[in-house]
């Protein structure tokens, strides 16, 4: 009868033991699980903070492009808009376009800074659909760019053989006239001869010749005059406006491929961001 109890106490207490150490051993199991939860989750976003940094250093570059865009922008727009007697309107919005996403880009940035800084994952959503239509509207800029610049040598021969006629009528005409044959040193569309019509003698517009010595007392221009400019403006202005253009299409389309730099880094951290939140 002793000998049963024995067994039974001894029995009893040796699975109360070996309980005691399975609970123990499903403790520790469940503490190493959570500690290497948190490791993982550590792991990624020590791998997500370069990109982190990669992500600062891209906006301060961004915010570089915002400031190029605009300065080139207002540049381009000032130069044509002297001109745009000789120009379309569309010569004007493609530099407009460029002060709007130059201006834009600067409040973009601050979503890039803050989504990054606070890790916030809808921040990054916000910047990265942002950037995608930034991307959109420098690529079209661009295009637009070479696009003028294929089209200005018809439009700008056009206009200036169709304002020759009223150089005598509109004031405003013949001020943009003589501003154009100023600068470039030229007279007449393709050269002085283009006057004849208009003036019916020899007799040109004062700004056909250097004022200094090519007027006769500082008030006759004409064909005999010793300095009369002899070149027409048409490839001149052609050339400069062209080159303008190009400079406007390289510029969107450069800026623009910086961007999908821009566009991988939010949408890599994002993800980092995302996967750390679901893995905790």
């Amino acid at each position: 009868m002793f000998s049963a109890v024995s067994v039974y106490v001894l029995t009893t207490g040796t699975r109360r033991r070996v309980e005691r150490t399975n609970c123990c051993f499903k403790s520790v199991s469940i503490f190493l699980g959570n500690v290497t939860d948190t490791m993982t989750a550590m792991k990624l976003s020590a791998s997500s903070q370069c990109v982190k940094y990669l992500m600062f250093i891209f906006n301060l570059l961004f915010v570089i492009t915002g400031i190029i865009l605009l300065s080139i922008g207002v540049t381009i727009h000032a130069v044509y808009y002297n001109y745009n007697h000789f120009l379309d309107n569309k010569f004007l919005s493609v530099p407009s376009l460029l002060i709007a996403v130059g201006v834009i880009i600067f409040f973009i940035a601050f979503f890039g800074c803050c989504g990054a800084v606070r890790e916030n994952y809808c921040m990054l959503i916000t910047f990265t659909t942002l950037l995608i239509f930034i991307f959109v509207l420098e690529l079209s800029g661009g295009i637009s760019g070479y696009v003028l610049r294929s089209q200005a040598g018809e439009v700008i021969k056009n206009r200036m053989t169709s304002t020759i006629p009223k150089y005598n009528e509109s004031k405003e005409i013949a001020a943009f006239w003589d501003l154009l044959q100023d600068d470039f040193k030229c007279c007449g569309v393709t050269n002085l001869t283009d006057w004849k019509a208009e003036f019916k003698t020899d007799d040109l517009p004062m700004s056909c010749c250097r004022p200094e010595t090519g007027a006769i007392g500082h008030t006759i221009c004409n064909s005999t005059s010793p300095n009369v400019y002899s070149d027409g403006c048409l490839y001149k202005f052609q050339y400069f406006i062209k080159s303008h253009a190009v400079q406007l299409g390289g510029v969107g389309l450069g800026i623009a491929f910086v961007q999908v730099a821009g566009i991988w880094f939010s949408i890599y951290l994002a993800r980092s961001i995302r996967n750390s939140y679901e893995t905790v």
